[in-house]
């Protein structure tokens, strides 16, 4: 589905163009495509006014995560002129959501949902009301469904964001399979996010992380499996979520030699671009670090678990006397670096550090790889091609060969 930002002046040909498609679309079926114009969207203190030259069918909002957004979605009506934000909404942007709807995203400097929203002017006007909530509410609100208003008196009930997730009685899952020789070290591949938890999400396409990222570990296992060197387990190989326990304690129950998590980053910044590599840290290497570890540990609330608080997490804790264990996760890191910058693009700083939980099991050498960012359009593309995953999996062939053929030399050399 297309979807493009207007512009600031608007040309004169677009403005005949619009008014020859209104006229075209209502000879076909007798009335325009669309009813309204949003004239404009104010913004005051936690208040959106978004105003129209004609009664709109109805609307919707949503949260959106990574960067922070409120996306409203308005029947009935096209898109207007592009305005400024105010104080919490640093930005209004506008664009086509369909053939007669219309999109308006507000930019948030602080977490907000909406906690209220109505038509007045029957249907010319639509007041919604924000509230600042913590970053888990926020988190909770974005995976929940969109609010809809309706004119005319209807969709005036205060809405309330919930999330419902089942919780299975308590049962031993089964392993994954392993496959490979049998002699050979194990390595453990882990499809991030799943389920109920899209990851991040390319706002223009709607390319979703846990797509991606369970794509490229199949396309890893794959390479891995034919280099007859190793064995190899998928933590996951469907569409499911998985806790971050859980899929570093299927590694450690396998007896895993090595546990790759596979992601793609995600920035308010549209030009990030480059893979990264995460080892395990109770101190963030920079902001971007601690920005990260902050989102991909609060996951699973989503799931229904905090592992703030959980105590299998409490009975892990990371110790200085896991040092040989965290030296072995830097070392492959920096290989990983210097065998992927020939084949994919990558950050200067490839080797970051960050206190994340899915990399918190003390005797097993783990990291997490950013392979880059689903919210930039090339690095989206790339992500999502077959030559772009076939470059991603031989970068991680070439550095695992290299990390167990060096530990094999230490071994011997004892």
């Amino acid at each position: 589905m297309a979807f493009r930002w207007t512009s600031e002046q608007p040309t004169r040909h677009a403005g005949q163009m619009s008014m020859l498609l209104a006229f075209l679309a209502g000879l076909s079926f007798g009335t325009p495509g669309w009813a309204a114009t949003v004239q404009r969207v104010d913004v005051r203190e936690g208040r959106i006014t978004i105003r129209f030259d004609e009664a709109v069918r109805g609307a919707s909002s949503f949260i959106l995560n990574g960067p922070q957004r409120i996306a409203i979605d308005i029947d009935g009506a096209r898109p207007g002129r592009a305005s400024g934000g105010d104080g919490a909404i640093t930005a209004v942007r506008q664009g086509w959501r369909g053939a007669d709807s219309a999109r308006v995203v507000l930019d948030l400097a602080e977490p907000m949902i909406v906690s209220k929203g109505e038509f007045q002017d029957d249907g010319r006007t639509l007041e919604l009301s924000l509230r600042q909530v913590d970053g888990r509410r926020f988190a909770a609100a974005s995976v929940a469904s969109p609010l809809s208003f309706l004119p005319f008196g209807w969709g005036k009930a205060k809405p309330k964001y919930k999330v419902s997730i089942p919780v299975p009685p308590a049962r031993k899952s089964a392993l994954p399979r392993v496959q490979g020789d049998d002699s050979r070290p194990l390595v453990v591949i882990d499809a991030g996010h799943g389920g109920n938890d899209p990851g991040a999400i390319n706002a223009e396409t709607g390319l979703r992380e846990k797509d991606v990222t369970l794509k490229i570990a199949r396309a890893i296992r794959d390479e891995l499996l034919e280099s007859g060197r190793v064995r190899v387990a998928l933590t996951r190989d469907d569409d499911r979520y998985i806790l971050h326990r859980e899929r570093f304690g299927v590694a450690r129950q396998l007896g895993a030699d090595l546990f790759i998590s596979i992601h793609c980053d995600s920035a308010g910044n549209v030009e990030a671009s480059g893979a990264t590599a995460y080892t395990l840290s109770d101190v963030a290497s920079d902001k971007e670090a601690a920005r990260l570890a902050a989102r991909e540990n609060k996951a699973d609330i989503i799931a229904g678990v905090n592992l703030d608080e959980s105590e299998d997490v409490s009975s892990i804790l990371i110790d200085l006397t896991q040092r040989e264990t965290m030296n072995a996760s830097a070392g492959f890191a920096r290989l990983l670096g210097r065998e992927a910058k020939p084949l994919i693009p990558v950050k200067s700083n490839f080797h970051r550090m960050a206190s994340l939980l899915v990399l918190k099991a003390p005797d097993l050498p783990s990291i997490l790889f950013e392979t880059g960012y689903i919210s930039n359009a090339q690095d989206a593309a790339f992500l999502d091609s077959r030559e772009g995953r076939e470059r991603i999996a031989q970068s991680v062939r070439r550095a695992v060969e290299i990390h167990f053929a060096r530990r094999m030399a230490q071994t011997a050399a004892r």
